[in-house]
């Protein structure tokens, strides 16, 4: 299967449609009806119906599945629930706390979509939100031991210099790959200035669901829930140490912290937050966070597209370069200090395939000319954040075949990636044999590609 079916099929336990079935089978349990059952691994029953259901979110996510087989569709089902059997036997941490968070985060970001509890609960075909609740614990659950696992099993997985190198030759010349026209882009923000008056006002929120947290036993997930303007997060844990690509102040804040406390309120490039201390181990930590954004007047969005305007004039006049305005002008800490270059989050390399952008950042800067730099453009964030923004291309990589030195990032990445995929494979080859695994009926006569009949 090509990458955009893996990685729909990988993105249906987060999906709307998909139930998965995590009946335990024990000795003590009663007897199950086996009709509708196309497979056992381990503790996990894979239905006929989770196959239908996992073709039918396909089709939602406009997959063509013409050429996928329910036999590849149940094998992937399967190496799903294989790592979700093994990290229960390897007590990869875990809580229901977690998944319980998860479900909320997801539930009230489905109402919200589609406007009631009422919808929800019939798009789901369920009679009561508990019920829902229920199985999307379960859904969640079996995905987040499963992604947990998979992670655990590649975590050490590195790639040499030499390895690059030798996955590179072994590419016939007529077939290595072609990459798409490239640009390098930097940008210079300005950040509207909100009054004391309304930053004040977001401190003491926090200091007061801080104070409530503390002196009553309020839960902090719940009030995060509730108030946080992080749309991506909500009352979600994050968990990462100090290399973790987060917001430097933010880490900095959190590495000070012990189990349970709770921070004073701090400002980070993204507004106020509160953290709370979750779990330490060793160099990682677990937090959770609540961030509340200062109102901004209309009068302050001016302000901060008159000084943009300002600096792209001078910057056409040549008064200084884009490069030495981003240094002395951007309020954008994490790309001032380099001239405003954009780092690619996907290979943390400057480089941005043209076909590939994102279609904001696209519309933007694919037709400017050389030294060009664009017009101001407002900008807001999911969380409600609004700055200023101009751009300029400061190189562009026409569309060639892969090169061993120019592309040497995007060679590394390939091959860590097969790296990857060899070591899951021989994870998976090994496991089989050692898991209680059952095909039935006809998907016996089905050609996986892992071992699944232990042949």
């Amino acid at each position: 299967m090509n990458r955009k079916i893996i990685t729909a099929i990988g993105m249906l336990f987060f999906a709307c449609g998909l139930f998965a079935q995590n009946e335990e089978i024990t000795s003590s349990q009663k007897r199950i009806k086996v009709e509708g059952v196309a497979a056992v691994v381990g503790d996990y029953l894979i239905l006929e119906s989770d196959i239908d259901k996992a073709f039918a979110e396909l089709q939602q996510q406009e997959v063509d599945i013409k050429n996928i087989t329910r036999c590849e569709l149940l094998g992937k089902l399967m190496e799903d629930r294989l790592f979700a059997h093994q990290a229960v036997q390897d007590s990869i941490p875990m809580t229901d706390s977690e998944v319980r968070e998860s479900v909320n985060k997801r539930v009230a970001f489905l109402v919200e979509r589609i406007g009631s509890m009422k919808k929800l609960l019939e798009f789901y075909n369920k009679d009561n939100e508990q019920d829902m609740r229920e199985e999307l614990f379960n859904l969640f659950k079996l995905n987040m031991l499963s992604q947990r696992m998979k992670g655990e099993v590649v975590k050490n997985v590195e790639v040499t210099p030499e390895e690059v190198r030798l996955f590179f030759n072994a590419i016939p010349e007529e077939e290595r790959p072609i990459f798409g026209t490239e640009l390098e882009i930097a940008q210079i923000v300005i950040d509207p200035v909100a009054p004391k008056s309304e930053v004040q006002k977001v401190i003491d929120r926090l200091n007061e669901i801080k104070a409530d947290v503390e002196q009553t036993g309020s839960s902090f997930s719940m009030k995060a829930i509730l108030y946080s303007q992080d749309r991506g997060t909500g009352g979600e844990m994050l968990t990462f140490n100090r290399n973790s690509p987060y917001d430097k102040t933010f880490k900095d804040v959190a590495f000070t912290l012990q189990e349970g406390e709770i921070s004073k309120p701090f400002e980070s490039s993204f507004g106020w937050h509160i953290i709370e201390m979750v779990r330490i181990r060793g160099k990682e930590v677990s937090v959770r966070h609540i961030l509340l954004v200062p109102d901004v007047p209309r009068t302050a969005l001016v302000e901060a597209k008159e000084k943009i305007e300002k600096i792209k004039e001078r910057i056409d006049n040549k008064e200084f370069t884009f490069s030495d305005a981003a240094r002395n002008f951007s309020d954008e800490k994490e790309t001032k200090g380099n001239g405003g270059q954009l780092v690619n989050p996907d290979d943390l390399s400057s480089r941005f395939e043209l076909t590939r952008m994102e279609p904001v950042l696209y519309n933007r800067v694919s037709k400017l000319g050389d030294n060009e730099v664009s017009i101001a453009y407002l900008d807001e964030d999911a969380n409600g954040k609004k700055r200023y923004k101009i751009y300029q291309v400061t190189n562009r990589h026409e569309e060639h075949k892969a090169d061993f030195v120019k592309d040497y990032v995007k060679i590394q990445d390939l091959t860590l990636k097969e790296k990857q995929l060899k070591t899951i494979a021989k994870w998976i080859n090994e496991k089989v044999e050692k898991t209680h695994i059952v095909v039935k009926g006809t998907y016996k006569d089905c050609n996986f590609s892992n071992n699944w009949l232990k042949k």
